[in-house]
């Protein structure tokens, strides 16, 4: 195919131009350069192999690894952690006490990923918790430094006697262990904060998954009970802000460990409801025991008879507990009465025994505790107990207003509006009516319709004998 006359006119006029024959000569240059510094470089090689000492090249070689050594960032130092399994440390002679490998194993269950491992094992503690196989790794994040945990099976080998003991069986033993791998500058995170972190992480989990109990005192023990009781701050008919507070105080009790320790205080909180009967104080209690995920000990101070029982009794509490006062005015009349009976033995004075808990020397018998009094005559107790610093928040529960009533209408038939709503809020602001009072009248019926009917007749009743009663007392 031949070429059009005019392309080749025009090609030939290019070649001729001065900067393309500039580029052309600087790049035969540029390949000339190359082509020498390479020759220049094998024969310096080649030189200094031939005329170079032995002893000096290698010299010479050292002195170039040093400085590369020097130049380059060494791999970061790095430690292991081994966590042994129970049938491990009895093998190694050990006890039998594998609480950390069960913590560990329980922890690493929560921060595995299913999408991003070849293969799990599901089982343990929980039938549906995750775990790692043997011989596969997963990477944890602590405070932004990376840890590597491994699932390690060790060979079956024949036991040593002690597995008899704890029920192992006899023949083999399998010696699992978990490990741990970071770097060593992290030695101190590792051994401190971040063992502690998963050991709490996981007792939080186990007490919050665990069914909470009820204990009340017989002589100087506790005898405990499951406690079913359903209230919860979303069911719990009260002022909504009054509520908030409340959850507020206890959310920021609940992070003041530290704060407490640091200024020289028991880490404990009082709590004192009052208000008339039917107003909610039980299930207010249920309900921070179901928040808190906190057992409860409900203190009968009738049954207590002296000091030294009294003093068993609240330094048998655990950690992480409430203790529960009900009546207290009624609570501390009956302990009067024994103080002044009983004259041949030290008599159990619960005023000031009570005292030495709330913030005396007995108070530091515990920490991460909450002490609730309930009363339904706030005017007869004691101003010793009502002092600032024992208990810290005075909690009113009062009548059921508009938006309690607002908060039983949707535990009981999931609504959030109806025809009666406003006449019946006004009714609650014209009448007083506990929220027990109105509860017992939506039981009434399972048709909305009919139960909310019967509690309107049943507020109108009572601001027609709240109107009687008034016209009485001006005659």
């Amino acid at each position: 195919m031949e070429m059009d006359p005019s392309a080749a006119d025009a090609a030939a006029k290019a070649l001729a131009l001065p900067s393309y024959a500039k580029a052309v000569d600087a790049y035969r240059k540029a390949v000339g350069t190359a082509a020498s510094v390479t020759a220049y470089v094998v024969l310096a090689r080649g030189m200094a192999r031939e005329l170079l000492p032995h002893d000096l090249l290698s010299a010479a070689r050292w002195a170039t690894s040093l400085v590369r050594a020097r130049l380059e960032t060494p791999p970061p130092e790095r430690r292991t952690l081994v966590i042994k399994s129970a049938a491990a440390l009895l093998y190694d002679g050990g006890g039998a006490d594998s609480g950390l490998f069960d913590d560990v194993r329980e922890y690493l269950a929560t921060r595995i990923d299913p999408h991003s491992m070849g293969r799990l094992c599901l089982g343990g503690r929980s039938k549906r918790a995750l775990s790692l196989e043997h011989g596969d790794s997963m990477t944890d994040v602590f405070e932004g430094v990376e840890f590597k945990w491994a699932s390690v099976a060790g060979q079956s080998q024949h036991g040593n006697g002690n597995e008899y003991e704890y029920g192992y069986g006899y023949g083999n033993v399998r010696t699992e262990s978990l490990e741990l791998s970071f770097d060593a500058e992290h030695t101190d995170m590792a051994l401190g904060r971040y063992v502690h972190f998963i050991t709490e992480t996981v007792a939080e989990a186990r007490r919050r998954e665990s069914a909470l109990r009820i204990f009340i005192n017989e002589g100087s023990s506790w005898h405990g009970i499951k406690h079913h009781h359903p209230s919860t701050f979303d069911t719990l008919a009260m002022d909504p802000d009054l509520k908030q507070s409340v959850v507020a105080d206890l959310d920021r009790f609940l992070k003041r460990r530290d704060y407490y320790r640091r200024i020289g205080k028991a880490w404990k909180r009082g709590y004192l409801l009052y208000g008339p009967p039917g107003t909610g104080k039980s299930s207010l209690v249920a309900a921070i025991a179901n928040y808190l995920r906190f057992n409860l000990y409900d203190l009968d101070l009738s049954e207590v008879s002296y000091n030294t029982m009294l003093q068993r009794l609240l330094n048998g509490m655990p950690n992480k507990s409430i203790l529960v006062i009900e009546d207290i005015d009624c609570c501390f009349s009956t302990a009067k009465e024994k103080d002044d009976s009983d004259s041949d033995h030290i008599p159990y004075r619960s005023g000031q025994g009570l005292l030495n808990f709330i913030d005396g020397l007995w108070s530091t018998s515990g920490e991460e505790r909450i002490i609730v009094f309930t009363t339904n005559y706030k005017d007869r107790l004691d101003p010793a107990l009502l002092r600032p610093g024992r208990m810290d928040m005075h909690i009113y529960m009062g009548y059921c207003g508009s938006e309690a009533f607002r908060t039983l209408a949707r535990n009981y038939f999931l609504i959030d509006d109806h025809k009666l709503f406003p006449e019946i809020q006004q009714l609650l602001l014209d009448v007083e009516a506990t929220p027990a009072a109105v509860s017992e009248m939506l039981l009434r019926s399972e048709d909305v319709d009919v139960a909310l009917g019967v509690l309107t007749e049943f507020l109108r009743q009572k601001k027609q004998a709240m109107r009687e009663g008034e016209q009485c007392s001006r005659m």
